[in-house]
């Protein structure tokens, strides 16, 4: 029976059954490896990021405090989710109550906003060290990092209040209370759901995150933009070969973090159903951005600041070629 039909048999759950990945179960466990070894891959990576920033004076500056704040969303990201899909795997461990699925919900949806305005916070350092070099230090400063992480906190944690809220007010279910996903993702629930306005709510919940998104989005695209302008205008062909390079290697992450949502949205809204390749996506899209980030940021900075070094500091301040050239190595 189809579950938008309002004669269909209703069920109050009190838990889910998350199913793990659609279709044959039998081949699941053998993912369990490459995930746990990508869990941990992010974890002790960003840990040791936080490490090295904490006990190394010369990287107390903004913008590693800002590779320190995603270390910890990263970690918090992959922590929503990979001990109960491992959980599953290993042991089996398909249960989810009621208030638990809400909550994982809530953290998943939390946790990638941040880390979107993570990034629109790195794009604007970019454009700033890249751009405006010689105002770089009075604008992108401690101050600025606090009040813009304070900001990302209060709208992220507000904003997407909704989400789960709308969800848990559906607690007469047409099907099973089994779902065919590895988490608690608002369109496995929603396949459930026999709500007549589910559709509406639908919309108006990927409207907000695209309100969210696609400013984030926007912001970023222009800011590299912008950039890639000011990188094209320098008379130095090896110092515009590394700012491409360095840019490149954050854009793929970044395309591969906004791909998969757009992804995931497309197939929420063009059906109720949950293919295996979006649950795959998003699953990999809340473990491969935490293991990735620590290596293509850490690294880019470390050799920033090589570079750095031999960069003379001494010179003037009206010589914008130097500070042009520190720019580029900024990013």
């Amino acid at each position: 029976t189809s579950p938008n039909n309002s004669n269909s048999p209703k069920f109050q759950v009190s838990e889910f059954i998350l199913l793990g990945f659609p279709g044959n179960h039998s081949w699941q466990h053998w993912l369990s490896l490459p995930l746990a070894l990508l869990y941990l891959l992010a974890l002790s990576a960003n840990i040791l990021i936080l490490i090295i920033i904490n006990k190394e004076a010369t990287l107390h500056q903004p913008r590693y405090y800002v590779l320190g704040i995603l270390a910890v969303v990263d970690m918090g990201l992959a922590t929503t989710i990979m001990p109960k899909i491992l959980a599953i795997l290993w042991f089996n461990a398909k249960a989810i109550s009621f208030p638990q699925c809400f909550i994982q919900m809530y953290a998943i949806h939390c946790f990638v906003a941040m880390e979107s305005g993570i990034f629109v916070c790195m794009a604007i350092d970019r454009y700033v060290a890249i751009c405006r070099p010689l105002c770089y230090p009075s604008i992108i400063t401690g101050s600025f990092v606090v009040k813009a992480t304070l900001f990302m906190v209060l709208r992220n944690s507000l904003t997407t209040i909704p989400i789960p809220v709308f969800a848990a007010q559906r607690q007469q279910y047409c099907s099973k209370n089994q779902i065919e996903h590895c988490l608690c993702s608002n369109l496995g629930v929603t396949s459930l759901s026999c709500d007549d306005d589910k559709t509406v709510k639908s919309i108006y919940l990927l409207l907000l995150a695209w309100t969210l998104m696609g400013s984030d989005l926007g912001l970023i695209i222009l800011s590299y933009a912008l950039i890639l302008q000011s990188v094209l205008k320098l008379n130095s062909a090896e110092a515009a070969s590394k700012a491409l390079s360095t840019c490149t290697s954050h854009l793929i992450l970044i395309l591969f973090f906004y791909t998969v949502i757009i992804v995931i949205s497309i197939t929420h809204s063009a059906a109720m159903t949950v293919p295996l390749i979006p649950v795959l996506l998003n699953v990999l899209h809340n473990v491969i951005p935490p293991a990735l980030n620590p290596m293509v940021y850490a690294l880019k900075n470390r050799s920033s600041d090589r570079m750095l070094s031999i960069t003379e500091f001494k010179s003037k301040p009206q010589d914008t070629t130097i500070y042009n050239k520190m720019a580029v190595f900024l990013i």
